[in-house]
């Protein structure tokens, strides 16, 4: 059984690597957040002071940071994952990052003889702790393989697109959906209260129909709970708000107008209910 290291304890990586450590896996974590990193120790994980003493330690780290910047730190960065890993060694990346980015490091790790892979996930805290996460992997067939067993412990699904950054592009176009598709079901509440229909009934009518999405189906209870505070309103805005804005300047670089995305980026606080219709 490989060696598995996990940078990144936040709100999706932390279930990740739990599921990891309960499937008998030898773990080891790293994060800056210690309260973070005692939950998985108390799981049965290991400790390790930075990213380079995971990689020393490890067979395969796995990356849950939140963006570019924070990949390229902890990959090349003082103290870093390119300081330790052994040749051979798998870094999967989970985070949302450019595609370029995946290619960038690759060819770094490239040079100690060390693989990169792009994994980024969907699916949220909530897919994670329930095991049903989708994985869409950029990169080497043959090192997705050695890494399946790993993913699955929080995958239902689990999808090869290619190669190096096909991953990281198809996580972009599932943002950009996803978002569109959360504008067209706050507008589809917005009219049933406003013409007096059950919203609830009217999400049944759309599961069956051709309007069907997973974002309606699921829109009271993932994503706009009605009991929800503010402030939590606000940081789940700020989340997709971020997940999106990626997928739109990608975008740009492939010179693709998306004028559904930005529209939807735009109105997203109006979407989350932080702002008035």
């Amino acid at each position: 059984m490989i060696k598995v290291g996990f940078i990144g304890l936040g709100r999706i990586g932390t279930p990740i690597a739990a599921n990891v450590c309960r499937a008998g896996y030898d773990l080891t974590v790293y994060d800056l957040r210690e309260a973070s990193v005692s939950g998985l120790v108390r799981l049965g994980a290991r400790a390790a002071h930075s990213a380079a003493e995971v990689a020393e330690v490890s067979d395969l780290v796995e990356l849950a940071v939140v963006d570019d910047a924070q990949v390229e730190a902890a990959l090349t960065g003082e103290g870093g994952v390119f300081e330790k890993a052994r040749p051979e060694t798998i870094i999967a990346i989970h985070s949302t990052i450019f595609p370029d980015t995946a290619r960038k490091l690759a060819e770094i790790g490239k040079a100690k003889d060390v693989h990169v892979i792009d994994a980024p996930v969907s699916g949220g805290e909530t897919g994670a702790r329930e095991k049903t996460l989708c994985y869409m992997v950029g990169g080497d067939r043959e090192l997705l393989q050695r890494c399946r067993a790993v993913f699955t412990t929080s995958a239902s699904h689990i999808f090869h697109m290619g190669e190096l950054g096909s991953g990281a592009s198809a996580k972009m176009i599932v943002q950009l959906a996803t978002c569109i598709n959360m504008l067209a079901a706050h507008e589809a509440e917005v009219m049933s209260e406003k013409s007096g229909l059950d919203f609830a009934a009217v999400q049944e009518v759309l599961r069956v129909s051709s309007a069907q999405s997973f974002v309606a189906d699921h829109w009271l209870e993932r994503f706009k709970l009605a009991e929800d505070p503010m402030a939590t309103r606000r940081r789940r805005t700020e989340v997709f708000q971020k997940s999106l804005a990626p997928a739109i300047e990608f975008a740009r670089t492939l010179g693709v107008p998306l004028p559904g995305g930005s529209l939807a980026q735009r109105l997203l606080p109006r979407i989350m209910g932080i702002e008035e219709s």
